[in-house]
């Protein structure tokens, strides 16, 4: 391994190349950083659905996330796409106890297309187990009211009490995406334990690109693991996918 810091990401694969491991590993690319892996699932998808799914078996997501942590030093880990309760569970004891190591957790539930990519038993247990330990929690819109138990938040009060409810999970900052949302701009939120909410805006581009979830969640991991603040390291991922989104515009 080189000097550059180093991101162990958690998630699935994406067979059209748009979303899942292929968009996270890109993104580090970009961002300077080496990239360790742990893949929870193969996906066979097209930019328009999904057509079938593959979950390895937790004990090879444990043996490789095992695997990962002895090779290198990581400074964060980004966990995407988890599928099942018993890989969440894998997951979950596999993380370093007592690390100072942040965690970037993308809670993908739906893909874009709609497809189901986390069980309701997955979800309850994502809830018990992972969003204790995430630094940085990163759902949009439908997921932080799925997450909530609630429907979609429609303004900025009620993205702020969905946010301060995840927060009562354990999570240390949310960053709730506001791409789900409408307006001429894309307002996302930030929220930590220790602050005030924190909007940040960019002019809304529409767009035809998959996997800036993904993305999102890998530059913000990217940031902390270059020794960014979470803000900061949000704020930069947030001009990365903007930068991504305005490129695919072209």
């Amino acid at each position: 391994m080189s000097g550059r810091p180093a991101v162990l990401v958690i998630a699935g694969s994406d067979s059209s190349g748009g979303a899942g491991i292929t968009r996270d590993l890109r993104v580090l690319a970009d961002l300077g950083c080496e990239a360790l892996c742990a893949i929870t699932a193969v996906t066979a998808q097209t930019h328009g659905h999904v057509i079938s799914v593959h979950h390895v078996p937790p004990e090879v997501v444990r043996t490789q996330i095992r695997a990962a942590l002895e090779s290198s030093p990581v400074g964060a880990i980004k966990i995407g796409m988890l599928g099942t309760a018993a890989t969440v569970s894998a997951v979950a004891d596999s993380l370093p106890r007592g690390s100072a190591i942040p965690i970037v957790l993308d809670p993908v539930l739906l893909s874009s297309s709609g497809g189901v990519l986390l069980d309701d038993e997955g979800r309850a247990e994502m809830q018990a187990r992972l969003l204790p330990v995430a630094t940085v929690l990163t759902p949009n819109i439908p997921e932080a009211a799925s997450l909530c138990g609630s429907a979609p938040a429609t303004g900025r009060e009620a993205l702020v009490a969905q946010a301060r409810s995840l927060l009562a999970t354990g999570a240390h900052a949310i960053f709730l995406k506001g791409g789900h949302g409408e307006g001429a701009d894309a307002i996302d939120l930030l929220l930590s334990t220790d602050g005030e909410p924190q909007w940040l805006s960019s002019p809304r581009l529409y767009a035809q690109c998959r996997g800036t979830g993904c993305a999102l969640a890998s530059a913000i991991a990217a940031g902390l693991a270059s020794g960014s603040s979470v803000a900061d390291a949000c704020r930069k991922g947030k001009e990365y996918v903007h930068s991504m989104l305005a490129a695919a515009g072209l």
